[in-house]
């Protein structure tokens, strides 16, 4: 593997529900253009956002339950029905935050339910946040296969998002969606420097490009919310990020 590059695409435009996102990934790239072994990482904000996944909260009725959270966690009942009603179970409950299983198996704050970087919602009065796509991994291979149609590139893709860790401060970018590429490698059986064979390393190989390629994107106004990881040496695969969710059953800190 040689240098690899980290390339965000230039004067990405504002994304609308119903947007073809692959031609606007197409365009934006321009002159970068595309290569074999390209791998197109895109902030779940524009994905989100191209699919409609927007709720008004003033349509939203919240349930007993949700109010009874939205004391402990000081929060508006309504955003609680929807973290309610986009997850699994709540894991935790204080004030400022929800920790819950996602319906897509992912443990994080507030169902990843988003209120930045939207659009002003102007004098209509809806009070809008956004939701995870509903599938990121059919999101993920959908532009996967419009992509390499239209570039004639063997390319990977990666939707991402910015959860928070266990045992550890600040957010970092993981793969929710993924097409295309080994997202999680294998490595038992392999030797180590001294010939020592593996016996239990798997790498989260999609959560190490999210993380790197979100270090490009930021985190508030620099609209760079699609990045090209240009160099890097991958297998193609029909693995998606789900892969990289641990089963319930092995999950030793639920």
């Amino acid at each position: 593997m040689g240098a690899v590059s980290l390339i965000p695409l230039p004067d990405f435009p504002l994304v609308g529900p119903g947007d073809p996102l692959d031609e606007q990934i197409v365009l934006a790239a321009g002159t970068i253009g595309f290569r074999d072994g390209d791998v197109v990482v895109l902030a779940q904000k524009i994905v989100s956002k191209s699919e409609g996944r927007y709720v008004d909260l003033r349509t939203v009725a919240p349930s007993p339950e949700a109010r009874r959270l939205a004391g402990i966690a000081r929060k508006d009942p309504r955003l609680v029905e929807l973290i309610l009603s986009e997850s699994r179970e709540v894991m935790r409950a204080v004030p400022g935050v929800i920790i819950v299983r996602h319906r897509l198996g992912l443990v994080l704050a507030n169902a990843g339910i988003d209120q930045s970087n939207l659009p002003p919602e102007g004098a209509s009065g809806e009070e809008r946040v956004l939701l995870l796509p509903a599938d990121p991994d059919a999101s993920a291979a959908a532009l996967h296969l419009r992509l390499e149609r239209s570039t004639g590139r063997r390319l990977a893709v990666l939707i991402i998002d910015s959860l928070g860790r266990a045992w550890r401060n600040g957010t970092c970018g993981i793969a929710i969606g993924a097409a295309g590429i080994d997202a999680l490698r294998d490595l038992r059986e392999r030797p180590d420097l001294f010939g020592r064979r593996l016996e239990t390393s798997e790498l989260g190989f999609a959560d190490e490009i999210a993380a790197a390629a979100s270090l490009v994107m930021g985190q508030a106004a620099e609209g760079r919310p699609a990045v090209i990881v240009r160099g890097l040496s991958w297998r193609e695969s029909d693995q998606s990020a789900a892969n990289l969710i641990r089963p319930r059953e092995s999950d030793l800190f639920p």
